[in-house]
Formats: C-alpha cells, structure tokens, sequence
C-alpha cells in the first residue's frame, strides 16, 4: 500500500532511502562537463522479510517481494505504480479466516489474491519554499481476486481509494512530513467505512556517519461506520448492539528505524513497528487464520534497490 508519499510511509511501510549519484572528477584544465539530466522516470525493488502496512502485516509475517515505477514531471505532476505479494485477503476467507471464523474450515477456499496494485497520481511541488514540498494524491488500492463470494453486505470489495494531502519539511538534516488520508470508499474491505481515515507523522535524522539516518513513525487509523447487522467476531460471538467499526478496528501505530543508504540506489532498512490494535471478546481484530495478531510489535529488515 503505496504512493510517492506513500513509499516514504512503507518506508514507512519500509523507511528507506535512494543512493546519491557520485560526481566524476576531471582535471583542472578540463572543460567542465555537464550533469546528465535526472529522468523522470523511476523503479524500484524490494525484498522484505515483512510486509507491514500501517502497522498491520499484509503477509501474515511472512516475506514479500515488491516493486513498482514513478514518473514526475517538472511541473509538480506526478503518477506511479506500486505492487507487493499479500496474502491477507486469502487468509481472511481461508480455514479460520476471520470471514469464516474461528476453528472452522472454509467454503471459500477457492479464494486468490495474492497480489496488491496501487496506482496513483498527484501533484507535488516546493509552495512553501525549499525542502517544504505540498503534496496532494489520490490513491488506488487494487487486488485482483478470484473466488471472492456475495456474503450479503457482510463485507465489502477489498479494493479501497484515497485522497490525501501532506505536507513534507527539512530542517537540516531532519526531514519528513505530515499527511492525512481519507477513504472515499469502504476501506479494505469493512462493510460500510466509506469515510475512515489516517493522519501520520514521519520524522528522519541523517546521521551524517556512514550513510545512515534514524527514522519514526506515528499514525491512527480510524475506521468509519457500523458492522452489519448479523454480524459476528472472528471467534462467534456476535456483536453487541450499537458495536461500531471504530470499536473493532481503529487504532494507533507507530515505528522506529533506522536505514543505511549503501550508494548506486541500494539502501537496507531495520525497523521495529506495533499497535494498540484491539482485542475483543477474546480475540484480535486483525487475527490470522492461526489466531496472531496482525498488529503485533515485529522486527523489519528490508534491501530496496532504486533505478
């Protein structure tokens, strides 16, 4: 779950940083030569031990592979496209999926999804003044499914879009950014959360010494409406009149790293993330078909390689 913004985020999802370009040496009585021009275009790859989005493994703390391609126009304009290996959409529909429930074998094994797609576009440019650029985006999260069954408005589509604004700053070698995200759709997933919404926080220190900068992160996620009526908890019980999404599945998450940027676009990221995701009536309300919570605090290790 990306965006130019939204990289930094898995950098916050994975906080990492791209290479410097080194500059040629030429001797004094050499005409100077000019710098090659940055192209608008970008990719990146990544290989991560976890992918953890907002807090929350998309992969059941299994590893992922990701990468995805930006172009960004001088003019501030900008769109991309970001993909990672999931399996979450699979394992809520799975054996002891929380669609399913707790201990009980699924009727909707069939269900695929193992890949997420975001495409996004947005403006971006240096308003305020230098290293103080605006940013404005909307962002769409896509899961190609097969298998996915009608479950009579229990739960909704996974796929999600959002609209955001943030605004990044530098202060020497602190630099980062504030950004607010709100769904214009139901949110991954959650049956009548059109309206949810995620402010965050980043901060980064570089260092200075051996290409290395401190990183933190700190969000909330709110999620917006009610469940269904009829609806039930991951473990059976069914929930109390009144019970809203907010209840279940808001909550805060936050992040603390550190990433090493190696040269020639190759940079290494370790971070340790966690929630205050809640529990209820026994159970996590982001649970894996093994019972985990999703939200737990985990360790993140991470190499990206940028072209």
């Amino acid at each position: 779950m990306k965006s130019l913004q939204k990289k930094a985020i898995s950098a916050v999802a994975v906080g990492l940083l791209t290479g410097l370009a080194c500059a040629s040496a030429f001797a004094e009585d050499a005409p100077a030569a000019d710098a090659p021009e940055a192209s608008p275009i970008t990719a990146n790859v990544t290989v991560t031990n976890n992918y953890i989005y907002r807090g929350i493994s998309q992969t059941d703390s299994k590893p992922a592979i990701q990468g995805g391609f930006d172009y960004a126009h001088e003019s501030g304009l900008y769109i991309g496209n970001w993909n990672s290996s999931i399996s979450w959409i699979s394992d809520e529909y799975g054996n002891n999926g929380s669609v399913t429930g707790k201990n009980t074998q699924s009727k909707y094994s069939s269900v695929s999804a193992p890949l997420e797609m975001d495409f996004y576009a947005g403006f971006k440019k240096e308003l305020i003044g230098e290293g103080f650029a605006s940013d404005l985006g909307v962002l769409q999260y896509y899961y190609p499914t097969s298998g996915i069954p009608n479950t009579g408005g229990l739960y909704a589509n996974p796929n999600t879009t959002e609209i955001y604004a943030a605004q990044n700053y530098t202060f020497g070698p602190v630099t980062g950014f504030v950004k607010f995200s709100y769904a214009v759709t139901t949110l991954f997933g959650n049956a009548n959360s059109t309206g949810s919404y995620y402010p965050d926080f980043t901060v980064n220190y570089d260092t200075g010494v051996w290409g290395l900068a401190l990183n933190g992160h700190v969000g909330y996620q709110y999620v917006a409406g009610n469940p269904p009526a009829g609806s039930t908890y991951y473990t059976g019980s069914p929930l109390a009149s009144g019970t809203s999404n907010s209840t279940l599945y808001s909550y805060t998450d936050w992040k603390l790293g550190v990433t090493k940027d190696f040269g020639a676009g190759l940079s290494g990221a370790l971070a340790y993330t966690g929630t205050n995701a809640a529990t209820y009536k026994g159970g996590y309300s982001y649970s894996s078909p093994s019972g985990n919570n999703l939200g737990k605090a985990a360790y993140l290790v991470s190499l990206t390689k940028t072209f």
